[in-house]
């Protein structure tokens, strides 16, 4: 295992202070702020906390309410909204400085049989004849606003092997094309076979290529090149089937839709066997500079 992915599994392992309440480090991520996906995967370990071990997590929905001071701890509280014979559901609210700055509903479930489809997974390349990230970003260095931008994306990403199939939006920018983006990813090192630390893992990774489609229809580079600037605002997921996250996962992502100063982002996740594993949808700012 790597010492970053061993510093995100710490990030991840709250202390609890209280029956129903934990407390979450923080670190800066890309930009000056807790990193979205930090949050909304230290929520989710917090609910999973109070859970008996035979339910496991099928759905997420949150909202992200105030920008969170990666100086500072996180108290997440969690209330248990129900425990029925098949479905347990939490709600959670995260707080700095004594005021809310994330919401999360979760919902677990037991095992059991029932009908069987999926969407087919889509075409592509095998994701170790892609370039990584310590390859691909310096290719555009010359385009980020801030000559430090490779290496804090490097940092931040570190735990991850994630591979754009095609160019990220910093590298065809003036360029609008589809609004499709794929990206693999896996963790960087073996991880243990609780499935909640999976479903979680794959939460925090979901929050930071989701909004690349909205990004490429209009040829922009994002707040790294200077012409967008953005944020999340809610994002969902349902867990279909199980997966390890340490393992390859083709993360399909597009957008349907931009307007009003937002933009919408859906994917899914498949295991590089081909099933489904993820469906996510997530929308977020996405603002130009005035």
């Amino acid at each position: 295992m790597s010492p970053a992915l061993d510093d995100l599994l710490d990030l991840l392992d709250l202390e609890q202070i209280e029956q129903n309440i934990f407390r979450g480090s923080s670190r800066s991520a890309v930009v000056p702020r807790v990193f979205g996906g930090q949050v909304a995967a230290q929520a989710l370990v917090a609910a999973g906390r109070t859970v008996p071990a035979d339910r496991t997590a099928h759905s997420l929905h949150s909202y992200f309410l105030r920008m969170g001071d990666p100086g500072a701890p996180i108290v997440y509280t969690v209330d248990r909204i129900r425990d029925g014979r098949s479905f347990t559901t939490r709600r959670v609210v995260a707080v700095q400085h004594g005021q809310p700055i994330f919401h999360l509903s979760a919902s677990f479930q037991t095992y059991e049989e029932g009908l069987e489809h999926q969407a087919e997974m889509p075409a592509a390349p095998d994701p170790e004849t892609l370039p990584t990230a310590a390859e691909l970003l310096p290719r555009y260095a010359d385009r980020f606003v801030d000559g430090r931008v490779v290496e804090r994306f490097l940092e931040a990403r570190a735990a991850v092997d994630l591979r754009y199939v095609d160019e990220p939006p910093y590298g065809t920018v003036g360029r609008p094309r589809e609004p499709r983006s794929q990206v693999w990813f896996r963790t960087v090192g073996k991880l243990a076979d609780d499935p909640l630390l999976h479903v979680c893992l794959a939460t925090y990774v979901s929050d930071m290529t989701l909004l690349d489609s909205v990004l490429l229809a209009h040829g922009r580079g994002g707040w790294a090149v200077g012409d967008v600037v953005g944020a999340s605002l809610d994002h969902a997921m349902w867990f279909h089937r199980p997966f390890r996250a340490d393992e390859w996962l083709l993360y399909d992502q597009e957008s349907p839709s931009a307007s009003g100063g937002r933009g919408l982002g859906q994917a899914r996740i498949y295991t590089q066997d081909g099933r489904l594993a993820i469906s996510v949808i997530q929308e977020g700012v996405v603002r130009v500079p005035r």
